[in-house]
């Protein structure tokens, strides 16, 4: 970086302190510490989660005044989210003109960002943004918002303290493990933070040699000269077939479809309106327009599509379910609905099968944790059992008990993942909503703390005495 651009970025983290000096209002403190069963005040949140939601999460917070918070993430620092591991796309999907870790803080914003880092003229010249870049600006917002924050960490266990209305979280770090007590829970866990990622039982039953889940770290290099084969035609197998293609494999990618999906639907539903009221809907109207945008899947861009194209080795087959696969010789058998297909190494880009009992810290609960399917039953024609295993989620991204009183702790555990789509609309995970997803969780958040602590506020009200004039004829 030049001389002139580095004093840019310190003029533009010197703004950003301004900024937020200047919309600080209301400063006041408004939380009194509650000591844990250590004897230590608990945190009043802990975030599961240091990727762009549990930080955005976390900066919205500390704008409220909640600065007792904590973010702990199982990455390295650097690796939070999936932009340095298993998001292989070159660039960002969404426009670069949309905002979101920034919560409305111009300073903040990416192209602010870009700007002073690059220049100006880099930043008109630019089509979208970089992974890697985005994945650098999301620790430059932890730093200067000043996020508590711990890389690590791994959750691993939620309970109720007993005769407190606190959450013990048992978490798993490189030294030991732990006990951190909080009032509150952010899940901001990601795209399998209530299941796992998941492929057909015939896959997951080959060799692990054979396979991989998209998500898995896979060896590219490796398949260089092989002949690779991919379930699945959205992005991430898109973006998975051309990483192979790009080390040298011949890659089959295999369609349900006759014609692969491309019409995004996200871009579609980024309006106010939508973004804004989705939540407040009937539970008719969110599983009508949800089971659509979730059934169409996420479509692929143009330049995913054309990445793909622009080698000879890359072959579509539509209307080509698997059905069935085998061990053969060194590689594997593939049956699918239009013949069978002999491959090397399979890579699925099949998404997450939602199941809370496969997560470590909802295992205990998992079984009273409502769904969609707990409280809304579709018409027939809309049934889909898959969106009917998503929690059903409070207006602040609370759990819901399935049975009233058994677990009635689990209202302060707030899921701000992808799961959480069914109930609030794109939330969790989605850069496209995270203006207005964010603040609606910490409203949620602080709505919580603040009714817990309705009678201390009552004492202190009555108790207030501070006048605001003096003079002899007001004695």
């Amino acid at each position: 970086m030049n001389v002139a651009l580095q004093d840019g970025l310190a003029r533009l983290e010197a703004q950003v302190c301004r900024d937020l000096e200047t919309i600080a209002h209301p400063r006041a403190d408004w939380l009194a510490p509650v000591l844990g069963p250590d004897g230590k005040p608990a945190l009043d949140v802990l975030i599961a989660g240091a990727g762009q939601s549990g930080i955005a999460t976390g900066f919205g917070l500390k704008r409220a005044r909640v600065d007792n918070i904590l973010a702990l993430d199982r990455a390295p620092a650097g690796e939070e989210g999936p932009w340095r591991s298993y998001a292989r796309m070159h660039t960002l999907r969404s426009p670069k003109d949309y905002t979101g870790p920034d919560l409305d803080v111009p300073s903040l914003t990416y192209r602010s960002w870009h700007e002073a880092r690059f220049g100006v003229a880099d930043w008109q010249g630019l089509g979208m943004i970089g992974r890697e870049r985005w994945a650098e600006y999301l620790l430059w917002v932890r730093r200067v918002t000043g996020v508590p924050s711990r890389n690590g960490c791994e959750l691993v266990g939620l309970a109720p303290v007993p005769g407190q209305r606190l959450i013990a979280a048992s978490v798993r770090t490189e030294t030991g493990d732990e006990t951190l007590y909080a009032r509150k829970i952010v899940l901001a866990t990601g795209q399998d933070g209530m299941g796992a990622w998941w492929m057909p039982a015939f896959v997951a039953a080959l060799s692990p040699h054979l396979r991989a889940h998209a998500a898995d770290p896979i060896d590219f290099e490796a398949l260089r000269g092989k002949i690779v084969a991919v379930l699945g035609a959205g992005a991430s197998a898109f973006d998975n077939a051309a990483t192979a293609l790009e080390h040298g494999a011949e890659v089959h990618l295999f369609c349900r479809r006759v014609s692969p999906q491309v019409v995004q639907p996200y871009r579609w539903l980024t309006f106010a309106g939508f973004l804004r009221h989705f939540p407040e809907l009937s539970d008719e109207w969110r599983w009508r327009f949800m089971a659509k945008v979730l059934g169409m899947r996420e479509g692929f861009p143009q330049p995913t599509y054309d990445r793909c194209a622009a080698w000879a080795g890359f072959h579509l087959h539509g209307g080509a379910s698997w059905l069935a696969a085998r061990e053969s010789g060194s590689g594997v058998a593939i049956t699918t609905a239009t013949g069978e297909f002999q491959a090397d190494f399979l890579i699925c880009g099949t998404g997450i099968d939602m199941d809370f009992t496969r997560r470590p810290e909802l295992a205990a609960f998992a079984g009273n944790i409502a769904t969609w399917t707990d409280r809304y039953t579709p018409p027939v024609e809309e049934r889909d059992d898959r969106l009917g295993r998503f929690p059903y989620l409070g207006d602040d991204f609370a759990f819901q008990e399935k049975q009233p009183g058994l677990t009635p702790w689990i209202n302060d555990l707030h899921l701000f993942a992808i799961a959480s789509t069914m109930s609030q609309g794109p939330s969790g995970s989605s850069i496209n909503a995270m203006t207005t997803a964010v603040p609606k969780l910490v409203r949620g958040l602080t709505r919580g703390l603040f009714e817990a602590d309705l009678t201390r506020h009552w004492a202190d009200f009555q108790a207030y005495n501070v006048p605001q004039a003096v003079g002899s004829l007001l004695a």
